[in-house]
């Protein structure tokens, strides 16, 4: 894909009944939903945002122990040299780099503090619409990516070296530290912060939404649960993390309309 090096360009649930995922973020997000022919042993749905395709939902396999979360996949140019220069830097690799017809070429990989993530090369020419920055944000299209980090200094280097990510502006949090602003190229695409209690390390993925709390109202509908929020940030709108109705914990982003 043309996307620049750094840039989120697929997102990616592992579940245990990806039926019941599609229904509880069909609900909540209005996503439509196409299953890939991808093998009798694999059930691979699309989530589509009108005619964009935002995300993945993948059943876990039978006897493989997959993460149940939400995982991002980051675009790079060359994912063999990408993964050659992650494990020289302290990353471990769970996928070595495997290509997927018509689709391209990824490798799964743990950072050196344990956060998930994927690297991909998009066989498509196109530029993926899956992450979108900016106002007016489609519902349903993934607008923030936070890492959590037990040392955020030390996951900001990692990402510079590997993907080109740089920290610019930020906001004091207090106790918990500096919320650190991170961007590929021009495009802020998320923040850096410290563990926080009763969250989880890694990456968590927010979506936009036209109506936080009507949103909120379908989250508890379809079965999830709100952990924080919606709280007020930068811009006029609010933010949530909840989690799906199997646990799986993702963010939202939108304006208050009541």
């Amino acid at each position: 894909m043309t996307n620049r090096q750094g840039t989120p360009i697929w997102y990616e649930l592992i579940s245990a009944d990806a039926g019941a995922a599609e229904r509880f973020y069909g609900s909540v997000l209005g996503w439509s939903f196409e299953r890939m022919p991808a093998g009798p042993d694999v059930d691979y749905r699309v989530a589509s945002v009108g005619t964009s395709s935002v995300a993945g939902l993948m059943h876990q396999p039978d006897g493989q122990e997959m993460p149940l979360r939400w995982l991002i996949y980051f675009g790079v140019e060359d994912v063999d040299q990408s993964v050659r220069a992650a494990e020289q830097a302290g990353a471990s690799v769970h996928a070595p780099p495997t290509d997927i017809p018509e689709v391209g070429r990824f490798a799964f990989l743990a950072d050196p503090q344990g956060a998930l993530f994927y690297v991909m090369r998009g066989a498509s020419e196109e530029s993926s619409r899956a992450f979108q920055c900016g106002d007016s944000v489609p519902q349903g299209h993934a607008v923030w990516n936070e890492l959590t980090a037990a040392d955020p200094d030390a996951a900001l280097s990692f990402y510079n070296s590997l993907l080109g990510l740089r920290r610019e502006g930020g906001m004091p949090m207090g106790d918990l530290g500096e919320y650190s602003f991170i961007h590929a190229g021009s495009d802020c695409i998320g923040a850096v912060m410290g563990e926080v209690p009763n969250g989880r390390p890694g990456w968590l993925v927010y979506f936009s939404v036209d109506d936080i709390d009507a949103t909120l109202d379908r989250v508890n509908e379809a079965g999830g649960r709100p952990l924080q929020g919606p709280d007020e940030i930068p811009g006029g709108v609010f933010s949530l993390i909840a989690e799906d109705n199997r646990g799986a914990r993702f963010g939202l982003v939108g304006p208050r309309i009541r």
